[in-house]
């Protein structure tokens, strides 16, 4: 009787022009963790001049946030199955708007990356609750993909905000002031949430199981910890020791969610082609981007010398791209087929890295441009697709569960890329050859040559800032070609594993 009434209740829900507005504060959640995950690029080179981090320390700023996120996105999304989707996120909310006054005010590269990591723990609330919020809003399966492409959209939306209006900020202020504009808007998405949010939860929830938890986190974090230290540093003890713990606690978590009458996730979804191929092309989608956009703003600031508004408007047409992309996909997919739009978006992003591997310090504005609004584009058909696909193979009871579950692969491909496609700029950064006095900080970082050029007579200066760019090219052109060669095998892989696969144009009854 309870199901019965709770379906009656979400169904008129679901009639409501509510709905709508209620998207609108979701879009705000997006947009809040779009903004932050964006504006740290930009703030890097001012961060790098403050707190002096080494470049394992630079790398770690950048991704410690995308290792914790993923280690906990599936028991976060399983958590709001249970104790409600709107709770969940307006806690994760507020706690995401609170620790980046912590993030905004970090003293050493320490608590930056503690900062982070503890970002991580709140932003691993928002991204699930979302998406699983919407499949509950919009059961009009037409509806649904419009929805989830203005979603898609609002995370594009953020990386063209972020770095217009972090540029904005770092030209005025210091540089943890860019942290500080999560306060406003995570103060909207409370007030307006809870009179406008709908409340949802699976009815028949189970237990939250603990070693589950324990389990997904360790293993995740120990794999993506084991990834990183091997693409740095090769196969050191610590990192093999990292990885083997990883893996067994991932085969540990398979086996307990098999093995348990109501898991944190049902891993019985990854024997449809069509779930498992959306999940792995959002991951290699992400992984071939994450680490060349990275280290783009630092290519746009300290190799051609840009403002950070300059740059942050020089990124604009990727998300520009996105927008448009995430508003026609659904209605793309339903006109050819799923698989050759998803398909498609990825083999054109891999396309246009690939034209980044002639870059150069010199490399005029109309290349790059054209390429991050390709780029842009192809990304906004393939996510939008392959989020709908995931977020529709399960009961809605569940989303929460199936949400996280893509979000999972999305945070563990940023993370992968910054490490993997990090460390190949980085391998190749510090090989340079500077002029005789060139401290050791130069080789650790290119904002580290910044910094040391400015304490050097204008000769020695003038010659280490033009080897070190050069060398920052040179990774960053490799870093684009594995990129390229990524995004194609994700198309490969897309292409076979979609086969068959429809988005629904009724609603779908599990």
């Amino acid at each position: 009787m309870t199901h019965s009434l709770q379906a009656v209740e979400q169904d008129s829900a679901q009639r409501a022009p509510g709905r709508w507005i209620a998207l609108g504060v979701l879009v705000l959640a997006v947009l809040l963790i779009a903004v932050d995950a964006t504006v740290l690029g930009l703030a890097t080179p001012y961060l790098s001049e403050d707190l002096q981090p080494s470049g394992t320390q630079l790398l770690w700023i950048g991704d410690a946030y995308s290792f914790v996120i993923a280690g906990l996105l599936i028991s976060m999304g399983s958590l709001g199955d249970r104790i409600g989707r709107k709770r969940l996120l307006l806690i994760g909310a507020t706690a995401f708007g609170l620790v980046s006054v912590l993030n905004a005010y970090a003293s050493t590269p320490e608590m930056m990356i503690v900062a982070r990591a503890l970002l991580g723990v709140a932003g691993a609330t928002l991204m699930p609750s979302t998406l699983a919020l919407i499949r509950n809003l919009f059961q009009d399966p037409r509806e649904r993909s419009l929805a989830i492409g203005i979603w898609s959209a609002a995370a594009s939306a953020g990386m063209a905000v972020g770095p217009i209006v972090g540029g904005v900020l770092l030209e005025h202020f210091w540089w943890g002031s860019v942290f500080l504009i999560n306060l406003p808007v995570m103060a909207l998405l409370v007030v307006v949430g809870i009179k406008t949010l709908p409340e949802s939860r699976n009815p028949s929830p189970g237990p939250w199981d603990l070693p589950s938890v324990f389990l997904s986190l360790v293993g995740m974090v120990g794999v993506v910890y084991a990834i990183k230290e091997v693409a740095a540093d090769g196969f050191a003890p610590p990192s093999v020791a990292a990885g083997v713990l990883g893996a067994a606690a991932l085969y540990g978590f398979v086996r307990r969610q098999r093995a348990l009458p109501v898991p944190l996730v049902d891993v019985r979804l990854f024997r449809n082609s069509g779930f498992s191929g959306a999940v792995l092309a959002n991951m290699l989608t992400i992984l071939g981007l994450s680490g060349l956009l990275f280290f783009l703003s630092q290519y746009l600031q300290l190799v051609q010398d840009r403002r950070p508004i300059e740059a942050g408007i020089a990124e604009l047409p990727a998300a520009a791209g996105a927008v448009v992309a995430g508003l026609i996909a659904g209605a793309a997919a339903r006109r050819f087929s799923v698989r050759a739009v998803v398909s498609g978006g990825l083999a054109v992003i891999g396309l246009s890295l690939a034209a980044l591997t002639t870059i150069t310090q010199s490399t005029g504005y109309p290349l790059i441009g054209t390429t991050l609004l390709v780029v842009g584009f192809g990304a906004g058909l393939s996510f939008t697709v392959t989020s709908d696909i995931v977020l529709t193979a399960v009961p809605k009871e569940q989303a929460g569960a199936a949400s996280a579950v893509s979000e999972t692969a999305y945070e563990l491909g940023t993370a992968l890329g910054i490490a993997l496609l990090g460390s190949v700029v980085t391998n190749i950064y510090q090989d340079f050859t500077g002029p005789a006095g060139t401290p050791e900080a130069a080789h650790e970082s290119l904002a580290g040559a910044v910094v040391s050029a400015a304490h050097m007579p204008a000769d020695a200066a003038a010659a280490l800032l033009e080897t070190a760019r050069e060398s920052f090219v040179d990774g960053v052109a490799l870093a684009a070609a594995v990129g390229a060669g990524l995004l194609l095998l994700a198309s490969a892989v897309a292409w076979f594993l979609l086969r068959g696969q429809k988005l629904a144009d009724e609603p779908v009854e599990h």
